[in-house]
């Protein structure tokens, strides 16, 4: 179903698994991006489209994280608040960089999520999560290219 997408909307396609796979819903984008690298889409274009779609996820997380309570955070998103205090903490010592890691999965929607509970500063926010976003599929964007020339 998701392989239609793509087939079917192209960059399109592509924004919004990249915008789900960002978000709580347990989906990865990185088989699309290597799939649509080897149909040899314009590389620049799945790059922007993916970043930007995984980014709009992100901030999804980081909005249910600034105006969600913990209630909601625990009975419907099934986060442990003893797991969120130790996120809080590590997330206290070592500061907002940590969002690069943003595009890892379960750890960077907690992140995330996070980031919004503390109401960190969104260009702050934006900056670390898109630069650890475009540089993770420069990676993975890299090497499918690679791979497919040998």
């Amino acid at each position: 179903m998701l392989e239609s997408l793509i087939y079917n909307f192209g960059y399109i396609g592509l924004f919004i698994i990249s915008f789900l796979a960002s978000t709580i819903i347990p989906l990865g984008s990185e088989p699309f991006v290597i799939l649509m690298t080897t149909m040899n889409y314009n590389i620049w274009l799945i790059l922007i489209f993916a970043s930007i779609g995984n980014y709009f996820g992100s901030l999804t997380n980081y909005y249910i994280g600034e105006y969600g309570d913990r209630f909601f955070l625990t009975k419907y998103v099934k986060y442990d608040l003893k797991k969120m205090h130790k996120l809080e903490d590590v997330y206290s010592r070592w500061g907002s960089p940590l969002l690069f890691f943003a595009w890892l999965p379960i750890v960077g929607d907690s992140l995330c999520l996070i980031a919004g509970i503390l109401k960190l500063n969104l260009r702050i926010f934006t900056f670390w999560v898109m630069l650890g976003k475009v540089f993770r599929y420069v990676i993975l964007i890299g090497t499918a290219n690679f791979l497919v020339g040998i």
